[in-house]
Parts: structure tokens; C-alpha cells; sequence
């Protein structure tokens, strides 16, 4: 069903949650994970001229951190860092590696919003031409192992 993950991240707890199932879903299907981080332009460029490169170094040495621990989890992983609008690099990256699938957190760093999906996340479920899966960060009384509809117990 699925041959190609590709995992977009931004390092937060959201994403990790969206790591573990996509790992889940590759390990299921024997599908190979692509993982993403987009350095968001429009946050370099929006910020004062001044710190405009060290803030993109910062972005990318962020990313750089994240794509390493996910690659410690398992070294078969292809992970790169792109620079754009993240929505629009996801797709596009999604569509340079014939993904089958989009798994992505839905709050990244920006914080606690009162929106359901993050702008990304939203932007990324509008825009692909793939399906998405989303990851909702629990909330502390949440943390608990959920039953996965046939395995044992479920």
C-alpha cells in the first residue's frame, strides 16, 4: 500500500509523535522513510536584515539536529533540508520521490494555537497530491498507549 513515507519535521513534540507512526507505517508496509525539514524563508526574510543569516544558519543547524536523531533511530532513513515555503517544499518533495504518503505533526514550533491544524500542516492536507496523515500532540492526561485495531488486546 505504501512504498514511500516522506516525514516532515521541525523538531517538536508534535513531530515526534508523527516520527514514531511513521516509522510504524514503514515497518508495516516495508516502506522506505524520506525525512524533510524545511527552513521556513518567509521567517528568515520577515526577521531583521541584520540577523537574517544567522537565523537561517540557526534554522539549519535546527534541522540538521532533528534529521540526526531520527536518522540514529534507523541509518536506512534519506534525510534532507530544504529552504522555502515548507507546505510547497513538502509537496514538492513528496512529488521528486514518488511518495505514497505525507506524515506530518500538527502543531510545529511555533506553539499552542487555537486552530486544529498548524498553518503547515493545513497548507500540506490542501496542497498534496498524496495522502496526509497527521499527528495531534497529546495532551499530558492523553499520554497512554492507544489500542491499534487488531493486535492483541484492541
Amino acid at each position: 500500500m505504501f512504498e514511500t513515507v516522506v516525514l516532515a519535521t521541525d523538531g517538536s513534540e508534535s513531530a515526534a509523535r508523527a516520527v514514531t507512526l511513521a516509522f510504524d507505517l514503514a515497518d508495516r508496509f516495508d516502506a522506505t522513510i524520506h525525512t524533510l525539514y524545511v527552513v521556513d524563508e518567509t521567517e528568515v526574510e520577515t526577521s531583521p536584515e541584520a540577523v537574517r543569516d544567522d537565523l537561517r544558519t540557526a534554522l539549519r543547524a535546527r534541522g540538521e539536529e532533528a534529521l540526526s536523531e531520527i536518522d540514529a533511530q534507523d541509518d536506512t532513513v534519506t534525510t534532507a533540508v530544504r529552504e522555502g515555503d515548507p507546505a510547497s517544499e513538502i509537496c514538492n518533495y513528496t512529488a521528486e520521490v514518488d511518495a505514497d504518503l505525507i506524515v506530518t505533526g500538527t502543531r510545529g514550533r511555533h506553539g499552542d494555537h487555537s486552530f486544529l491544524l498548524g498553518s503547515v500542516a493545513e497548507a500540506v492536507v490542501r496542497r498534496s497530491p498524496v495522502p496526509v496523515l497527521t499527528a495531534r500532540q497529546l495532551d499530558p492526561d492523553e499520554q497512554r498507549d492507544v489500542p491499534v485495531p487488531g493486535e492483541t488486546g484492541a
